[in-house]
């Protein structure tokens, strides 16, 4: 067993020095961060245009902005839940989130929970990077690989630096653009951006359609649910005292805030100036305020759109050195984080190079897969946390394949399975470019295309790993617990 994992390694220090810690358990002595920096954390989380294109899907299936608007914001909060309370894991187990799946599924099990995460880490970025490529070419005719280089490279760099330099940036880009988002909310309402060939009273009707709305909400709810795999990753330098209560409500409401405010620009961007592209149509208000004002909020919006690459990059690396210890045990250096940025960095590239077509009916499509591979997880995640064995866990066993939760953990596993299958009927996969289904399951056909996989996914695999759990010998993981800490306390004496 690697000791100094639940020792901890030294603290990074400075700022810029590139953190120590990754996949390693994070003494209380070097839990330095605050509390009153998770809300403008994850309020910056959404507060982007990513978040303004998601507004776009709904006018793109006919759905009003009003509707659009109420459809994600209801989404948005009901996937905050499951991310909020995800991120009170952080500063009680002081773990990377997905190193506390091996009670779960088991310390080689948990792979196919990395796979699926790092699918949606490594997927965000393509997505997140084509839309600056995209936007930046209408703009100004950059070249699209040269964007694609530049951008991921700056996330990389980040993210190898690590959790205090990206809480920094964020930050930062928050004071930047927050009033100009706010100066663009305020223009759209007063009329700003109508260019006299697309008058606004020429846009076609929109409405309200069930499927529309529906899927404007599982798009809402998944595009936060998506965040619980990374939410532990930067709250686990909090203090192990800090209010479980107060964190989830920060979290929630600095993360269902700026979702329900992007959500809704993004809608009224699209029904009031036909916006398919949400740099493009930034710009168009912008300059339509102060003639250059619009170059300046798109230059803004990228750069401070950064650091969301490096957050995903960031729990990429955490994710894939936790798949690849959990075959070979490694020692989590800042060589193998840096090498694992590297490596995540280069795949995400050749995606974004390799990947051409409309970037929002990719966007709607990967969302939609996203939801489709976490919802498993994250109900699995929470039921054991919360209900089953109560945030009670042996930290030192996360590290070997011989401790209390084993290699192979089959109720995780299974639960997550008989899930995933049972969420299949209900599947339904819309391409937006191409007007038609791409997958329509039986029951969603029944449905008349309302999609409600993500619901019947969340009952499934809760139900059967909570049933599955109640063989669990608790009272023997309590003892292993206890012994644990006592053991750690006559260490600390001795010291």
């Amino acid at each position: 067993m690697r000791n100094e994992e639940v020792i901890g390694l030294p603290h990074a220090g400075p700022a810029l020095e590139v953190e120590s810690h990754s996949i390693d358990y994070i003494p209380e002595s070097e839990r330095h961060a605050r509390l009153s920096g998770q809300g403008p954390f994850w309020f910056l989380g959404n507060f982007h245009f990513f978040t303004i294109s998601i507004g776009f899907v709904g006018p793109g299936m006919g759905l009003s902005a009003g509707w659009t608007t109420l459809a994600g914001a209801l989404g948005i909060m009901f996937g905050t839940i499951f991310m909020a309370f995800h991120g009170s894991q952080g500063p009680e187990m002081g773990l990377p989130q997905m190193i506390q799946s091996r009670a779960q599924f088991g310390y080689r099990g948990v792979i196919l929970a990395l796979l699926a995460t790092l699918f949606v880490f490594v997927g965000f970025n393509v997505v997140n990077v084509s839309l600056i490529t995209d936007g930046l070419k209408h703009v100004f005719g950059l070249d699209a690989t040269l964007v694609a280089v530049v951008a991921i490279a700056a996330g990389a760099l980040l993210s190898i630096y690590g959790h205090d330099l990206m809480h920094r940036a964020f930050k930062w880009a928050l004071i930047a653009t927050l009033p100009l988002y706010a100066l663009v909310s305020i223009a759209l309402l007063f009329g700003a951006g109508h260019a006299p060939s697309v008058p606004a009273a020429n846009a076609p009707h929109l409405g309200f359609s069930w499927i529309a709305f529906a899927t404007q909400f599982a798009i809402g709810a998944s595009y936060n649910i998506s965040y619980a795999p990374y939410v532990s990753d930067y709250s686990r330098y909090l203090p192990k005292n800090t209010s479980r209560s107060k964190l989830i409500a920060a979290i929630f409401i600095g993360a269902a805030l700026s979702g329900t405010w992007m959500i809704g620009l993004g809608a009224w961007l699209a029904q009031e100036l036909k916006a398919s592209d949400a740099l493009v149509a930034l710009n168009q208000v912008g300059s339509s305020v102060v003639p250059g004002l619009g170059s300046v909020i798109v230059f803004v919006s990228v750069a401070g759109f950064l650091p969301i690459i490096a957050l995903n990059t960031y729990s990429a690396m955490l994710t894939l050195l936790t798949g690849v210890d959990s075959i070979r045990r490694i020692k989590p250096s800042r060589g193998a984080r840096i090498a694992s940025v590297i490596a995540i960095s280069a795949v995400v590239l050749a995606c974004v190079l390799a990947i051409k077509g409309n970037g929002i009916a990719l966007l709607n499509t990967f969302l939609m897969l996203m939801l489709y591979f976490l919802v498993p997880w994250t109900a699995v995640n929470l039921v054991d946390y919360f209900f089953v064995r109560r945030g009670r866990y042996a930290i030192a066993h996360f590290f070997t394949p011989k401790g209390i939760y084993g290699a192979w953990q089959m109720r995780g596993i299974v639960a997550y399975v008989v899930g995933f299958v049972a969420m299949i009927p209900f599947f339904f996969i819309y391409d937006a470019a191409a007007e038609k289904a791409v997958f329509e399951g039986y029951f969603a056909r029944m449905l008349g295309g309302v999609d409600i996989a993500w619901l019947v996914g969340l009952i499934v695999s809760g139900g059967v790993y909570w049933i599955l759990s109640r063989s669990l010998d608790l009272e023997a993981e309590e003892r292993v617990i206890r012994d644990l800490h006592e053991s750690a306390l006559m260490r600390r004496d001795e010291r």
